[in-house]
């Protein structure tokens, strides 16, 4: 299958294994390029895109640093951005992704609309933190990354952080108790529905676009979302606390097409790939940084009451979360679940 023998040049830890196999024949590029029929290595224009917006670390340290640096290598790549759902809803976005339409994509929860068991890397403590996340992602993570390019034909790149998921509320929220008779909006996905399950919440189903008004109405109790992701929606302006209990490393992956990369050389496959990698520890620090400012800002100015990590019960919320998803997975999703799990050093 090609595009398992695309994934596999990539799914090494060391770029050098970037070069075994010989390049793919091109053609023409359905994401709005053109490499030429038969012209490996032509110009061709990657659309990228995501349902984050351009006020979030992911976009300005993220996504334009892409652009930024691989149309300075001279390599025949134009990119052009995305953000802000622009070409549509996650889920919508992948079918696009697959077809070609789009060539690549940085996102989470609609993957999983074509590989269920992109899910479970978003479960509630699955990962410990960031730092486990990533050494999941770069030491344990290739026979997953197989089995989601034989399924889809796409490819994963690399995970980028977008921050720790944390409870914004009305009311504090210290332990799952705290939970108990609040409405708390999560996205409406089998996985986040299951992690309101796992950490004792009542979830309630409102689409993006409306969980403002739905917190400023009280239609909502509360809602989860990193920092950076809270104060860019302004649902500070709407909530009166935030918890620091940190229940998901959320990680949103950048995903290339397959039939973009059969239009690419392999200079400009290496040079897709090793930027997009290159970039996650300056994305990571710049989420950091940003989640430090606005944090302290609160703490400073309000208009949210930061409950702190010491204050929350997390070891409560990590032992109630584990238990549940013991039960929840079976089969091959209890056997993912577990491998992850045992990768912690905790």
């Amino acid at each position: 299958m090609q595009s398992t023998n695309i994934f596999r040049r990539f799914a090494g830890p060391g770029i050098a294994a970037l070069a075994v196999i010989g390049l793919v024949s091109a053609c023409g590029n359905g994401g709005g390029g053109e490499a030429g029929a038969g012209n490996e290595g032509g110009e061709i224009t990657l659309q990228f895109a995501s349902s984050q917006s351009q006020a979030t670390p992911n976009y300005y340290c993220g996504m334009e640093l892409f652009k930024e640096r691989i149309e300075s290598q001279d390599l025949g790549i134009t990119v052009d951005l995305f953000p802000d759902s622009q070409l549509g809803p996650d889920t919508e976005r992948v079918a696009s992704l697959q077809s070609g339409d789009i060539d690549m994509d940085l996102q989470e929860a609609g993957m999983a609309s074509v590989y269920p068991q992109v899910g479970i890397l978003g479960a509630a403590y699955v990962f410990d933190d960031v730092d486990h996340a990533f050494n999941w992602i770069d030491n344990h993570s290739e026979d997953f990354k197989t089995g989601f390019n034989e399924a889809t034909d796409l490819t994963i790149i690399d995970g980028w952080f977008y921050g720790n998921r944390t409870f914004s509320s009305n009311e504090p929220i210290r332990s799952p108790e705290d939970l108990a008779g609040m409405q708390i909006r999560f996205p409406d996905t089998p996985q986040y529905l299951a992690n309101a399950e796992a950490l004792g919440a009542n979830a309630v189903a409102v689409a993006y676009e409306e969980v403002y008004v739905a917190l400023q109405q009280g239609i909502a109790d509360g809602q989860e979302n990193p920092v950076v992701g809270t104060k860019t929606a302004s649902y500070d302006e709407v909530q009166n606390y935030v918890a620091l209990n940190n229940h998901q490393v959320s990680i949103h992956w950048v995903t290339i097409s397959d039939a973009t990369l059969e239009q690419m050389s392999q200079e400009q496959q290496d040079a897709v790939f090793e930027t997009v990698r290159d970039i996650r520890a300056e994305n990571r620090e710049c989420v950091d940084q940003e989640t430090d400012e606005i944090l302290q800002d609160w703490r400073d100015n309000g208009p949210l009451e930061v409950i702190e990590e010491d204050e929350v019960d997390r070891e409560a919320f990590i032992t109630q979360s584990e238990d549940y998803f013991r039960n929840h997975y079976t089969g091959e999703d209890l056997e993912f679940y577990e491998s992850i799990r045992e990768t912690s050093d905790n």
